[in-house]
């Protein structure tokens, strides 16, 4: 009997992301309006499908950052410059055009799109099923598991790197379930999370393979040299902050009916952006190219 097909979540503002700066600003629809950002977020998705089709689709969406988070650390994030406002608006159009095509968009008034992104994949697991994320962002490595998979969509790469637990420990040397404490030790730079004083990623790994846990590290400070020990015992409670900050917050979701990518509702809301090009070939029924 073969494997049920996949849910696949999409991390919406990466992909929107990594597209306004990857491709040329000259790409435009109607009256103008720069769409390479949303071209190139479909383009990916529609890739990702292609290769392993899915059993329906998930865009998350969200705050670009969790109130939670902002009120525990308020530097959280503060490093990011504003979103441009010709990615504002394509931000604006990309969840009609995701619904469009057939997959679900789905937002939080007060969390991040990773957040949503590990409750679907949680939800979908417990329901017997299996997820893959399509992300550029390291902190979802956390989710992987067995039944998730993790597609990190690498710089120049032809398709993204499938990251499994396996892979999770070969890179940074700790389980899935250790990436929060390894960022809370050794920091995360574009979150705005400096991590601990001292202790680089590769002592943070060491660390918690020794002790298992950042509070492992932290009982068991006094046995590692008196430069780590004084670095954990001073900043005990901002690591464990720090923790906190990088843990994905689990809400409940509701989970998505199968449903197949929706090429000529696709091609319908891409021809009304001006996207004659991109609707052309979705009515064609061909998911590649640009």
């Amino acid at each position: 009997m073969s494997d049920p097909a996949p849910l696949l979540l999409l991390d919406a503002p990466y992909l929107l992301y990594r597209a306004f700066f990857g491709l040329p600003k000259s790409i435009k629809g109607r009256d103008g309006m720069p769409v390479g950002a949303l071209l190139g977020a479909v383009n990916a998705t529609l890739a990702a499908t292609a290769h392993r089709p899915p059993r329906a689709v998930v865009a998350c969406f969200g705050q670009e950052s969790a109130s939670y988070r902002l009120a525990l650390f308020p530097a959280y994030h503060a490093q990011r410059d504003p979103m441009p406002p010709e990615l504002r608006a394509q931000f604006d159009a990309a969840p009609a055009l995701c619904a469009a095509l057939g997959w679900q968009p789905a937002d939080h008034s007060e969390l991040e799109a990773d957040d949503l992104l590990a409750s679907h994949a949680a939800a979908e697991v417990k329901a017997g099923g299996r997820a893959l994320i399509l992300t550029g962002d390291r902190d979802l490595y956390q989710c992987a598991a067995d039944e998730v998979t993790v597609l990190y969509v690498r710089r120049g790469a032809a398709a993204p790197d499938e990251v499994t637990p396996a892979e999770v420990e070969r890179r940074y040397g700790v389980t899935a379930a250790q990436v929060p404490d390894l960022i809370a030790l050794r920091g995360d730079p574009s979150d705005g999370i400096p991590g601990a004083k001292g202790i680089g990623e590769k002592t943070a790994a060491a660390l918690l393979q020794r002790h298992g846990s950042l509070e492992g590290a932290l009982a068991a400070g006094e046995s590692e040299s008196p430069r780590i020990a004084h670095a954990l015992a001073a900043q005990r409670e901002q690591l464990l902050m720090f923790r906190e900050l990088a843990t994905l917050r689990e809400v409940s979701v509701t989970s998505p009916v199968d449903r197949l990518t929706d090429l000529r509702g696709g091609a319908a809301a891409a021809r009304r952006l001006g996207m004659e090009r991109l609707a052309a070939r979705l009515e064609s029924g061909d998911r590649g190219g640009v």
